[in-house]
């Protein structure tokens, strides 16, 4: 960005933050569930990073703590309401819900929400027979858009992919499926303004993926858990449920927990074995360049 930026063009920065709270995975929204925290970028901010940061911060009263970028959206039909284009710079960032934020309109927002057929844990959703119906009479007579259906959404043969969030919806999109496309019978799922729903996507896809190689999903954790809370939030993220067992032997395996020495407590059952997080493992594995798949056994 450059103190020459044609005026006719601007440019923002979007924030997907999430959170798991209690099994759910959530996206902190503003305007009352309808927008991603976003704000300009100012030729003040010393970095797109430290401008996001100041823009949430000041919407929402909420500090951010692991920051990616995620995409740049910066299609030709993209426009303010002064009719300028805009420029999205999207950023994913985790962190832990703090509660109230004490600012109206903005608030935590469970993100199956906004794609209800994205969550499976509990089998295949029945909202996705109705979205199959109506998506093969969409791609009747077109074998590229029957192939393109088929590999998105694990129809005929193929295996359901979590990590294809973004193009499951613009499939849904371009079949005008969803109130965003400004077609008619929507499918179910919560629409957003602008195109802030497909930038959840991108973020929602982008961090489904990144739990498989990196532990991440710590991020997300209080100082102290337990393994069933760590499986929770990971099924929570890739909305679809894992073998106990299989998780349990693949944290020991990449030693990445240690126990504290604590049991639970509080909580309905019999007490369990609170572990914490070793960011030590993490910061060797880091440097030696190897990978560390934290979950694919379903």
């Amino acid at each position: 960005m450059t103190d020459t930026l044609d005026r006719s063009l601007s440019a923002e920065l979007v924030a997907v933050l999430v959170a798991v709270t209690a099994g759910q995975p959530r996206v902190l929204t503003t305007d009352c569930g309808q927008l991603l925290p976003a704000g300009p970028f100012e030729l003040s901010h010393r970095s797109l990073q430290a401008g996001l940061r100041a823009w949430v911060e000041t919407q929402t009263h909420h500090p951010l703590g692991y920051v990616e970028q995620l995409y740049t959206f910066a299609d030709s039909d993209r426009s303010n309401e002064a009719g300028a284009r805009v420029i999205s710079v999207s950023y994913l960032a985790l962190t832990r819900e703090a509660g109230d934020t004490g600012v109206a309109q903005v608030g935590w927002q469970d993100w199956y929400r906004y794609f209800p057929w994205e969550d499976r844990r509990g089998g295949t959703p029945d909202i996705l027979a109705d979205i199959e119906q109506r998506m093969r009479r969409w791609a009747r007579g077109d074998a590229r858009r029957s192939q393109r259906l088929a590999y998105s959404f694990g129809l005929d043969g193929a295996t359901w992919n979590e990590d294809m969030v973004l193009q499951r919806y613009e499939l849904l999109y371009e079949a005008g499926l969803v109130p965003e496309a400004g077609g008619t019978g929507a499918v179910p799922g919560q629409a957003m303004a602008h195109d802030h729903r497909r930038i959840l996507a991108t973020g929602i896809a982008r961090l489904r993926a990144k739990i498989k190689y990196r532990p991440v999903v710590f991020e997300l954790m209080p100082a102290a858990f337990t393994l069933l809370q760590l499986q929770n939030a990971v099924e929570a993220l890739a909305g679809r449920q894992l073998h106990k067992q299989n998780f349990r032997r693949l944290m020991e395996q990449q030693d990445l927990v240690e126990e504290t020495g604590d049991m639970s407590s509080g909580v309905a059952g019999r007490p369990a074995k609170l572990f914490r997080f070793r960011r030590d493992v993490m910061l060797e594995r880091a440097i030696s360049g190897s990978k560390l798949p934290l979950a694919r056994q379903y």
